[in-house]
């Protein structure tokens, strides 16, 4: 049998060569790290996850939490390690970076059928079945490969990445240990409260403060699930305090109130010794960075063990060139997946390796299993990115407004807990049919 082509070691393209070799079909991986890094990577690892350590809710009832179920019951490779590699994080899943790519790394390296190549490919295949997930730092050799091949041009965003401080560095008397109405295993996150003035000063400073200019030819457009704190302030002077810094849920213990408005901050390890700033995503110069950080209560003497940063994200108008396979429709031998197709979301991208994978082995194997059902959340992801009516395209993390509407009136989270309740049911079904064409 010959090898399916895999370019790319991110979340997708490692769950798609997972899913391949287990379904006895031999594997040739490449990845162009370490040879050519990007402006966002910083180790060779499979799957390293360069903006954040979160795999967001953990809670069936949340459409992401619902997606890691059904990733979970399909046998994701992925969400395994995570869930071995996870840390303290309230009802989210968050994972230590280092042992999480680690693990995926030596998995697939260790797998016979998976031959993983550390070399850069500027060109699918002509005519070998290949999975294309180089991800959304796409290479620009291969970029323009893809962009001759498919006759159009590419659209992108911008990804902002959060900073992260070292733990001893952090002033303890004053950042206070609770998770949002103390849900969790105690007090996964630390606080950094700020008081109007206080809050208003940083406001200030971040409208003042030396950002990193976009080069001339590029558009600065953002997904709004990773916006820069400047550009959400810009939008508002409350737009933090109602958004990423919102202290709902929260009591200060030395004043016995709600702040005015929290930075909170999440363990990036297991250990404790690093901690992620959520929701502060920047492109603030690096000086600047330091120096507006620190005006926040608690990070006065903050040390960075990485300072925000941002890169573009590259996507294809997934719509009008793939199929409900995520084929090519010029080329069928290529199948697409990851963030590269527009998903959005580590979570996400996972989900499309995976399907990706399962709709090319069961073709491969002769017998050819459908698309998951539109009523799960691999469906309706898999939907949106083949089926999408939104002109112009753009980059979607799973959510309920992508699902099958529900019948009849009810409340909104009974609403969700139907929803659920019938993805899974669904996702069974669909399952039983991946196993019997793929064993």
């Amino acid at each position: 049998m010959d090898p399916v082509v895999v370019v790319g070691a991110g979340l997708a393209g490692s769950e798609a060569s997972w899913q391949l070799a287990e379904a006895g079909i031999p594997v040739k991986l490449y990845e162009m790290r370490p040879g050519r890094t990007t402006p966002a990577h910083r180790s060779p690892l499979a799957a390293e996850l360069v903006c954040s350590n979160s795999l967001r809710s953990d809670h069936p009832g949340n459409a992401v939490g619902l997606l890691k179920e059904e990733l979970r019951r399909a046998d994701s490779l992925l969400m395994r390690l995570a869930d071995r590699y996870r840390v303290p994080a309230g009802t989210a899943l968050a994972v230590d970076r280092a042992k999480f790519s680690g693990g995926v790394q030596r998995e697939l390296c260790d797998h016979p059928l998976i031959d993983l190549r550390r070399e850069e490919v500027c060109a699918p295949p002509e005519k070998r079945m290949a999975i294309i997930a180089t991800g959304p730092l796409t290479s620009d050799c291969i970029a323009g490969s893809i962009k001759d091949l498919t006759g159009s041009e590419h659209l992108y965003f911008y990804d902002a990445i959060a900073p992260i401080v070292e733990n001893d560095s952090i002033d303890t008397s004053v950042a206070f240990a609770q998770s949002r109405y103390d849900k969790g295993e105690g007090a996964d996150y630390l606080n950094c409260p700020l008081d109007e003035e206080t809050y208003h000063r940083v406001v200030e400073e971040l409208f003042k403060a030396e950002k990193v200019p976009a080069r001339d030819f590029e558009e600065e457009l953002h997904f709004a699930g990773c916006m820069p704190i400047e550009a959400i302030a810009a939008s508002g002077r409350l737009s933090l305090a109602h958004g990423p810094w919102k202290p709902v849920g929260l009591t200060d213990p030395r004043t016995g109130k709600r702040p005015f408005a929290v930075v909170q901050l999440r363990r990036e390890n297991k250990e404790g010794t690093a901690w992620n700033l959520v929701g502060c995503q920047t492109k603030l110069t690096y000086p600047e960075q330091r120096r507006v950080l620190r005006m926040i209560p608690g990070l006065e003497s903050a040390r960075f063990l990485r300072l925000g940063s941002v890169h573009r994200n590259t996507f294809i108008d997934a719509p009008s060139l793939l199929d409900e396979r995520l084929r090519l429709t010029r080329r069928p031998n290529l199948v697409f997946a990851g963030q590269l197709t527009g998903v959005e979301g580590y979570v996400e991208s996972v989900a499309c390796g995976l399907v990706a994978a399962i709709l090319t082995a069961s073709r491969i194997l002769g017998n050819d299993v459908p698309p998951p059902p539109r009523t799960t959340a691999l469906g309706s992801l898999l939907t949106h990115v083949a089926q999408s009516g939104t002109k112009p395209y753009q980059p979607s993390n799973i959510n309920f407004g992508l699902f099958p509407a529900i019948e009849g009136r009810m409340p909104r989270k009974k609403r969700r807990q139907a929803m659920a309740e019938r993805a899974l049911r669904d996702i069974e079904t669909w399952l039983r049919k991946v196993r019997a064409a793929l064993r």
